[in-house]
């Protein structure tokens, strides 16, 4: 899910939440229920801003990173024969080209 900033005018507070692209905040009380944390002295309805910002990336350490994260990295073992060492669950280690029963499972990997 994507992270978003905002800022509250009135008490000059930026904060960094979380939500779906399809959402926004316009008040400082939704901010903070998105934030989940206590509007404080800030009135509720005060108007917030959303702020440009660049997109937060990972730069991953290591394998165990890249599976956290959600992604596959498949290494060239032998000719045709690649090795998923992000492999989770029941995912094969062991990947060929054209045989679908040993790709990654994208659909367990995607989501909002």
């Amino acid at each position: 899910m994507p992270i978003y900033s905002y800022l509250c005018p009135s008490n000059n507070q930026k904060l960094d939440v979380m939500h779906g692209m399809n959402e926004r905040a316009q008040t400082w009380g939704e901010l903070c229920r998105f934030a989940k944390c206590d509007p404080g002295d800030t009135p509720e309805d005060t108007p917030v801003k959303r702020l440009i910002t660049a997109p937060h990336t990972i730069v991953p350490t290591g394998n165990s990173d890249l599976k956290s994260h959600g992604f596959s990295k498949l290494v060239k073992r032998d000719d045709g024969v690649y090795e998923n060492v992000t492999a989770t669950d029941n995912e094969s280690r062991i990947v060929r080209p054209g045989d679908r029963s040993t790709y990654p499972d994208m659909k367990k990997k995607f989501g909002d």
